[in-house]
């Protein structure tokens, strides 16, 4: 018997529960893991809320990010072995798994075997986080060296994975965020450019730094009425991705200015890498060696008990911390 984190119905972090149940032992294309750390992702801020792009079927389980040690593997399972650390990567729907356990099942496709370097809090600290941008920016060699993209929510999980990807990318990194309280913690994890928005005009600094050519690619989590100065900001013939949608208002798409700019808008998700066998273990590849050499490096801001595990998500939804939120099992 194990606890695991469900919700019965929608809502705010009150309405998690732990529910004793048992785990079995692992089908043939799965692995058991004993859990030590968990990171949360707004995914399941919105999963747990009714908000997310798949609907949730109640009761549910939650959570696609942890790592622990392998306690039992599938009859198919090969590339793990009982005593391995591992860590999971977002590649599955919660509808059929949830990480958020003292002892889970996960599918075997979803479990990477971690470094003997690297800690079971760093592990959970690193998928979602690095996957999302590197995935984004080198399919199709979307982001090429020299090119400047913008990163809206930079003090986030992701936006701090975003500048450290860019910049490994051989890019020029900008960073957004609402204040001049983060500015020095972004420059020094390698932020080329910081712009407070809300004490700096975003198109005017965008021109500044460019030359007045505009940014070549935007890798924006938020959408909604700031969206449509990001358009402005983009030169001619560049690209937005937008993999999230933080602001709970409409995102509008000002039509004269993205067909005079030619300005393609994508919506993207990490799926289409971490379902794929080999863009899963070169995103891991390049995710691993950059951690190995300090090209890349883990955030993590605030750290709870499994016990507080609401809290955490209350924490998680103030969107003041800075960084990647775990909780220790």
């Amino acid at each position: 018997m194990a606890k695991v984190v469900t919700f019965a119905r929608h809502g705010g972090p009150e309405v998690f529960e732990f529910t004793e149940t048992a785990v079995p032992q692992p089908a043939a294309n799965e692995v058991r893991i004993r859990v030590k750390a968990i990171g949360l992702n707004r995914a399941e801020s919105m999963w747990r809320r009714g908000e997310y792009v798949e609907p949730a079927r109640l009761p549910a389980r939650v959570g696609y990010e942890s790592s622990g040690v392998v306690e039992a593997i599938g009859s198919n399972v090969t590339h793990v072995a009982v005593g391995d650390a591992v860590s999971t990567v977002p590649s599955f729907s919660m509808n059929d798994y949830g990480m958020y356990g003292e002892l889970v099942l996960a599918p075997a496709h979803a479990v990477v075997k971690t470094p003997a370097w690297l800690s079971h809090e760093d592990a959970v600290a690193i998928w979602n986080v690095f996957v999302t941008p590197y995935a984004a920016f080198t399919e199709g060699g979307r982001l090429k060296a020299g090119d400047v993209v913008l990163i809206p929510a930079a003090s986030s999980g992701v936006g701090i994975g975003a500048m450290q990807v860019a910049k490994r990318l051989g890019a020029t990194a900008v960073a957004l965020t609402r204040t001049e309280d983060k500015r020095d913690a972004l420059l020094a994890l390698g932020a080329d450019h910081v712009i407070a928005t809300e004490t700096e005009d975003l198109v005017e600094a965008v021109q500044r730094i460019t030359d007045g050519r505009g940014a070549d690619l935007v890798f924006d989590p938020v959408g909604g009425k700031t969206f449509a100065r990001l358009i402005e900001a983009t030169r001619a013939g560049g690209t937005i991705l937008l993999y999230g949608a933080l602001s709970p208002d409409d995102t509008v798409l000002p039509v004269l200015p993205l067909l005079y700019k030619r300005i393609t808008v994508h919506g993207y998700n990490l799926f289409a890498t971490t379902t794929d066998a080999q863009r899963q273990a070169d995103a891991a590849a390049f995710i691993f060696d950059g951690l190995r050499t300090g090209a890349l490096r883990t955030v993590i801001a605030d750290r709870y008990a499994f016990a507080q595990i609401s809290e955490a998500h209350a924490a998680l939804e103030r969107n003041a911390h800075f960084g990647r939120i775990v909780v220790t099992v």
